[in-house]
């Protein structure tokens, strides 16, 4: 499903070159979840933005859902990001002003998704997070583990075949943490692809494959049993 070959990203000023990725190879498979790790700085954020059509690698190939997109627009990416990825953050980046229904709703109106079907859509999904009954709030009126959840129904509302998450757990306690990997646990059960980025070795265990990141490079990889992937 994703497979980048000697890929490679550099940030210039106008005194430092920067390479934040060198030469990453790897393959992310149909069903699998990966877990990305690493210390600060050491590519991890870069890769995932790069892996979600964010960015375009400086140089190599980047293969997602059989096309190879390193060298496509900022208008192609977009198109081929809306239909398979649905991202995950940290920070929740939900939207204050947006209740969220229409936080959720977002992805859809994006994809020209009819009013009824929206409806329906952002209701079932809203439901299986658990927070329906939050329907008409705005997020500041929410705990951390509610926006989070909301986060995730937003991410997984049109069905994407990638979710990305970036440090998911990280703002949250250890109870809501434990509840956001059991969202995303479920997700790929039933076939998701997840990609994860985390800097917690317990959350990290969640995964088929553990990928270690340092200086730009993956200096190991831990695969665990893969009868697990769905294909």
């Amino acid at each position: 499903m994703i497979k980048t070959v000697n890929l490679k990203k550099v940030y210039l000023t106008e005194d430092v070159e920067t390479t934040a990725l060198n030469n990453v190879n790897f393959e992310v498979e149909k069903g699998e979840f990966v877990s990305i790790m690493g210390p600060s700085g050491c590519g991890k954020s870069t890769l995932l933005n790069i892996l979600g059509l964010l960015d375009n690698p400086s140089d190599g190939e980047l293969h997602f859902v059989g096309h190879e997109v390193s060298k496509f627009s900022e208008r192609q990416r977009a198109q081929l990001r809306k239909e398979n990825i649905g991202f995950v953050f940290q920070s929740f980046n939900l939207i204050d002003e947006l209740t969220i229904f229409e936080n959720v709703e977002l992805p859809l109106l994006y994809l020209g998704v009819p009013s009824s079907e929206r409806k329906k859509k952002v209701n079932e999904v809203l439901e299986r997070m658990e927070v329906m009954h939050r329907v008409n709030h705005f997020p500041q009126q929410l705990s951390g583990g509610q926006q989070q959840r909301v986060a995730v129904a937003r991410a997984i509302v049109s069905t994407p075949k990638v979710i990305l998450a970036d440090e998911p757990t990280g703002n949250l306690d250890s109870e809501r943490g434990d509840e956001v990997m059991s969202l995303l646990t479920s997700l790929n059960e039933q076939g998701t692809t997840i990609v994860m980025v985390t800097h917690s070795p317990t959350y990290a265990e969640y995964g088929n494959r553990v990928i270690h990141l340092f200086d730009g490079h993956i200096v190991t990889e831990n695969v665990k049993e893969k009868e697990k992937f769905h294909v």
